[in-house]
């Protein structure tokens, strides 16, 4: 008998803190096998402790590097007779600043960690998503991927790679029965934002301050439909219409205050 005990199970990374914490919360209290992965080693400890040694798997990982996304995948296979019902592709960094400013290093470590990260975890999950039936592969994209955002410019970019691979992975992976999608949330209440943000962060609309249980209510309730976009919270899909409508009205607004 393995560890998962034939549950359904779901893959996490950046799963120590912020939305992959509160999304392996909600996944444990629906019954689910939790595969917990991060660089943050006390996190994921203390995540298991909270879930249950019973009900989960961690293991340290960087998503930039391909053998150890090789060897975290073989560690949750071992634990679920090589079945995933979910690939969490949520770990993610972010550094604000203008682009000028900004060390190249710190750029292609964004790129490495946002993208490259991906497509790691996409690769070497593959063969367990195809064993799965009606499987999903779930990405953490942003709501900078509706339109290329000032002072976070790679980030966004790299925000705009994980929503476009979705789409085109959405298709592609119908041939094996796999869903694909992906949450652009806005300012969400985690590390990541600065206390400064999230102190200013309007009171209502599209970037109000949101709890990070909304996105893991949106993994859920990707598993359960055929949607591709998650907008969190909702309307921040009028952001994405508008820089497709308009997107030089859009550019302007959000460059308000750039000039020196």
């Amino acid at each position: 008998m393995t560890l998962a005990a034939g549950r359904q199970s779901i893959f996490i990374t950046g799963a120590a803190s912020g939305m992959g914490r509160e999304t392996a919360r909600l996944f444990r209290e629906k019954g689910w096998f939790i595969g917990a992965f991060d660089l943050n080693l006390d996190g994921l400890q203390a995540l298991q402790a909270e879930l249950g040694a019973d009900n989960c798997v961690i293991q340290t990982l960087d998503v930039s590097d391909k053998g150890q996304f090789d060897a975290a995948v073989a560690t949750f296979a071992e634990a679920t007779d090589g079945r995933m019902d979910i690939l969490f592709n949520n770990a993610g960094i972010v550094m604000r600043g203008f682009f000028d400013e900004l060390p190249f290093e710190d750029q292609l470590k964004i790129i490495n960690v946002n993208v490259i990260g991906v497509l790691n975890g996409t690769h070497s999950a593959l063969p367990l998503l195809k064993a799965t039936p009606n499987a999903l592969c779930f990405n953490t994209s942003s709501s900078s991927a509706t339109m290329g955002m000032p002072l976070i410019a790679v980030y966004s970019a790299s925000k705009h790679a994980v929503k476009g691979l979705t789409e085109a992975l959405s298709n592609e992976f119908r041939r094996y029965d796999i869903r694909c999608a992906d949450a652009l949330p806005g300012l969400i209440k985690t590390g990541m934002p600065s206390e400064e943000m999230m102190a200013a962060a309007p009171d209502k609309g599209a970037f109000r301050l949101i709890e990070a249980i909304e996105v893991a209510k949106a993994v859920w309730n990707s598993y359960h439909s055929d949607q591709l976009h998650w907008y969190i919270p909702e309307e921040l899909a009028e952001l994405d219409k508008a820089a497709s409508n308009n997107p030089e009205l859009l550019r302007d607004k959000l460059g308000r205050n750039m000039q020196p």
